[in-house]
């Protein structure tokens, strides 16, 4: 079984380590963390692997397989402090940011290894939840052939649905999952202070919102999103939508600039409407 050692003792890092381990893909082998203790609980949640911490007495060891799951500001130099301490040579080193391409591990194949990326399309902020029901998640991936062919069939073997992305659009990939997410999030968060400026108390506004927000996506998603626009744009009434516009302005100066904001794009898609486009 190949090893893998975890440089990173965060969420994704403690549930793809738990998960490969599992599955019998990989052999845990060291678990590195800024500190011994979180180090020691990301070993713990795996249920395998030995802690280490960055700079400490035991250097890390040789593995088959290296997996970074730092923050995107710390891959290169985490990448450069691996390639200084363990010979690299033919080995695979990938990390797991969405929005960064597998060239940020440079140092990784300049030392003679093959790098990827591998970003798991889900949110991890409850690890024990993820790691229950990753199966079916799907890993936007990239990176050498050889290291696909080894990353490939460990990420099949624990469920995931693996798509190949352009390296060149790494970080539009990554901004359409924080369309699709976080900046939903935001849309619905405006809707909810409208209601609550027109008077209905917060928990009855999300009670309002809730359907619209779930049918919505439902359709976007059931039949494309042209085909599920609804409202005063996709009827052409303009004349509301200023008005509507101007009045959320007047409420809130920057909410009214995310309202118009979201009025050039909304009309374009009622274009491909009326056009039978999805």
């Amino acid at each position: 079984m190949p090893t893998l050692s975890i440089i990173g003792g965060g969420h994704v890092g403690r549930v793809l380590g738990r998960l490969f381990a599992q599955a019998g893909a990989f052999a845990v082998q060291d678990v590195l963390a800024r500190s011994v203790a979180r180090a020691a609980q990301a070993a713990a949640f795996i249920g395998a692997g030995t802690p280490a911490v960055a700079g400490g007495d035991r250097p890390l060891r040789r593995a088959d397989v290296y997996m970074l799951t730092v923050t995107d500001d710390q891959i290169v130099p985490a990448c450069e402090a691996l390639a200084a301490a363990v010979p690299l040579q033919g080995a695979v080193v990938f990390h797991c940011s969405g929005a960064l391409a597998s060239d940020r591990l440079a140092a990784a194949r300049a030392a003679g290894a093959h790098v990827a990326s591998v970003h798991p399309i889900r949110s991890f902020a409850d690890s024990d939840a993820v790691a229950a029901q990753f199966s079916g998640t799907f890993c936007g991936v990239e990176g050498d052939p050889q290291a696909l062919d080894v990353l490939l069939p460990a990420l099949a073997a624990i469920g995931a649905r693996a798509v190949q992305i352009d390296p060149a659009a790494k970080t539009v990939y990554h901004a359409a999952a924080v369309f699709a997410s976080n900046y939903l999030v935001t849309v619905i968060d405006a809707a909810l202070r409208a209601y609550q400026a027109a008077g209905i108390p917060e928990p009855e506004a999300r009670e309002l919102a809730r359907p619209l927000a779930l049918e919505s996506m439902e359709n976007a998603f059931r039949l494309g999103a042209a085909p599920a626009l609804t409202g005063p744009v996709a009827r052409g009434d303009m004349a509301t939508v200023q008005r509507q516009q101007a009045a959320v302005a007047a409420w809130d100066y920057a909410t009214g600039s995310l309202y118009q904001a979201l009025v050039a794009p909304t009309v374009a898609l009622a274009e491909r409407k009326r056009a039978g486009k999805p």
